[in-house]
Parts: C-alpha cells; sequence; structure tokens
C-alpha cells in the first residue's frame, strides 16, 4: 500500500510527524504538506504564481502552497505511484460541525476525493502543541486500516475528531453527523505605529449545539467521531419548494 500525508499546520507540525509514523504499519508512506502552517485555507488552490517543493529529506516534501496544492502535487507530480490512500492531519485542533467549511485539512481529503482516492481528514480536539498526538495516531491507523480493507462507500471521505486524551480513557468510536454552531464574528480594529488602520479578523469562542448524534456530542464525551462527508451540496429540500416559485 503507497499512502500520502498531508496537513495544514505545515510539514513540521507534531500532528503530521506522528501520523507519518504511525501509517508507516500499512505501508510506504509520503509526506506532502505546506512548508509552513495554512489553517483555515479552506479548499483553495494557487492558480496565479508558481509553487515551489523542497524534499527535506526522503519521502518529505515541503510545498510552498495550500493543502490543496499538496494533494494536486503529490498525486500528479511527485508520487511515483498513485496513492492507495490520502490521510489529512493530525490537526491541531478539531474540525467539528460547520468549522469544516474553512479547514484545510478537511479540504486537503475533500481533494483526495474528488480524484477517486479514499481519504481521511484527522483532528486531535486540541490547541495544545502537547497534546495526545500518538494515542490519536493509533485510531487513524485503525481507521486507515479498515478503509483500505473495506473501501468507502462512492463519493465518500472521511472526518475524524479525536478526543485529547489518553488511548484507555478514550470510548468507542461512533458514527456521527455534522453538528451545527453559534458563531459570533469579530473584527478587531486598532492603529499601527505609523498610524494607518489595520483589521484582524477573528471570532468569539464558537459555542457547538450538543445534539445527539452529531460530531461534537461525541467529542464531548470523550468518543472517537467519524463522520461520513460529500461534496454533494444541493439541499434536495429546497428543490422542492422553489419548484413552486414563479420565475
Amino acid at each position: 500500500m503507497h499512502i500520502m500525508v498531508t496537513n495544514d499546520d505545515g510539514i513540521h507540525a507534531a500532528g503530521i510527524l506522528a501520523l507519518a509514523e504511525a501509517l508507516r504499519v500499512l505501508g510506504t508512506v509520503t509526506v506532502v504538506a505546506p512548508d509552513r502552517e495554512r489553517s483555515a485555507a479552506g479548499h483553495s488552490l494557487t492558480l496565479h504564481s508558481p509553487l515551489r517543493v523542497y524534499e527535506l529529506r526522503e519521502g518529505f516534501y515541503a510545498v510552498d502552497g495550500t493543502p490543496t496544492d499538496c494533494v494536486n502535487m503529490g498525486i500528479h507530480s511527485l508520487l511515483s505511484v498513485r496513492p492507495d490512500l490520502v490521510v489529512s492531519g493530525i490537526n491541531h485542533g478539531p474540525n467539528l460541525g460547520d468549522d469544516i467549511t474553512y479547514s484545510g485539512t478537511v479540504a486537503a481529503a475533500m481533494e483526495a476525493n474528488l480524484m477517486g482516492i479514499p481519504a481521511i481528514a484527522v483532528s486531535l480536539g486540541t490547541f495544545d502543541r502537547q497534546g495526545h498526538f500518538d494515542a490519536a495516531a493509533q485510531v487513524a491507523v485503525r481507521v486507515a486500516r479498515q478503509v483500505l480493507a473495506n473501501g468507502l462507500p462512492a463519493d465518500t471521505f472521511l472526518n475524524v475528531n479525536i478526543p485529547d486524551c489518553a488511548a484507555e480513557d478514550m470510548l468507542p468510536p461512533l458514527i456521527t453527523r455534522q453538528g451545527t454552531r453559534s458563531f459570533i464574528g469579530n473584527i478587531i480594529d486598532k492603529t499601527d505605529p505609523r498610524g494607518r488602520k489595520y483589521y484582524w479578523i477573528g471570532s468569539d469562542e464558537p459555542g457547538f449545539n450538543d445534539e445527539p448524534g452529531t460530531d461534537f456530542h461525541a467529542i464531548n464525551r470523550r468518543h472517537v467521531s467519524i463522520t461520513p462527508l460529500h461534496l454533494d451540496l444541493t439541499n434536495y429540500e429546497s428543490i422542492r419548494i422553489l419548484g413552486g416559485w414563479t420565475l
């Protein structure tokens, strides 16, 4: 088996190093990841400037682009064979609910899915750089083994969120749905030393809706959350409702 690993925290992040090392039990691992942090890059491609690639050591490639760029570079240029699986992560921080639309981690798995390659996005439920990445990596290996053995349904990739705790403290994995959150946006407005205005986009601490069956509900109770995702964003119920409009 040949597995490609990427992320959005950068090639030197603790999460990707733990993930790449753990996945070696399943086959050959090649890392193609951004040369620096690209969190919240979403599903963006670099189209108006060239990309540069640096081979840090054998099987480790740093790309000065987004996670989506990395998946494209790996599959179409850097890897000598088409990968059997793409695993993105381990992200420093969860990717739950509506936040997946911003996530470079999830977007990398989405890009692989568009190319017909089974893909998994893996995130750890903490922003602490000293989180339980080794325990999370072992969960990722178990999920990856199942995907390699059984495949995935058509047009499906997995968003896996793992509680930040020791392996023995985790509860059994749950298959979940994408949750929702109450988002309060915030723009920080300040003046630099030269008297020029600048703005910093941020938000207050998000409040996830703790609904049974959702990714947040599972993580909040120390379960591993496994959410099957796909790219069809069509609201099919609205097709029926909008069909009644006079246009």
